[in-house]
């Protein structure tokens, strides 16, 4: 049996509504990995556009997603070009607007507090509607909820939840996410993934670890795909 491609533009039975999402990324500061999808019934091919907000190249920061990231519709990154200055009486962006207005303006007092890239693991699951504010790290397995608004940092197996986003719990004990961090499925070749997915799907961490150490990368065809 055929593994899908990481190259496929519409995965879901040719689906407009969900697209392998480094396909139809063109920007230079978004980066995004392997089998990393957003469902998006008005239009998933727009994401940069949409849902990639206040990007601008002058500021520098990037937006990095890994591998096997599930983005559900209206998953929106702020990026650092919405800061507005803090320092004076007025966070109101005179500077923009006009060659008068511009004239004096210090860009340090935007720069100085640019928190830089945002940056999300593999295996992280997006709910309907959540936002990521500028300079957060989502690390790997964790999940957003719905409506959430992720102003901090998230762990590894987190579940965050909320407005401000908060972790309510872990998903699996710590000594278990060490294990499945060390694992790192992910970057498995394609057909070693294929061949394990029980061992996934059934949180069989004990079979995950015989595999990551067993060499049997040479059953696998050479493949695009990792």
């Amino acid at each position: 049996m055929q593994t899908p491609s990481p190259d496929t533009l519409h995965p879901f039975h040719g689906e407009t509504h969900t697209v392998f999402l480094k396909n139809v990324i063109t920007r230079p500061n978004i980066e995004v990995g392997d089998f990393t999808y957003y469902n998006d019934l008005d239009g998933a091919s727009a994401f940069e556009d949409r849902n990639v907000r206040y990007h601008f190249d002058f500021i520098g920061d990037r937006l990095v997603i890994g591998k096997f990231c599930a983005l559900a519709q209206g998953t929106t990154f702020i990026m650092s070009g919405a800061n507005h200055a803090m320092t004076g009486f007025s966070t109101y962006p005179f500077h923009i607007f006009g060659d008068a207005w511009r004239e004096g303006f210090d860009e340090r007092t935007i720069f100085n507090h640019i928190r830089g890239d945002t940056v999300v693991g593999n295996d992280v699951w997006f709910g309907t509607n959540t936002t990521i504010m500028p300079g957060i790290r989502i690390e790997s397995g964790a999940i957003i909820g719905a409506e959430a608004v992720v102003a901090k940092d998230v762990p590894p197996y987190a579940v965050v939840v909320g407005n401000p986003g908060r972790v309510v719990k872990l998903r699996f004990a710590q000594a278990t996410i060490d294990r499945l961090l060390e694992i790192a499925w992910w970057d498995w070749p394609l057909g070693k993934i294929t061949r394990h997915l029980g061992a996934i799907r059934a949180a069989d961490i004990s079979e995950l670890e015989i595999a990551a150490t067993d060499d049997d990368t040479g059953l696998d065809a050479p493949s695009k795909a990792m």
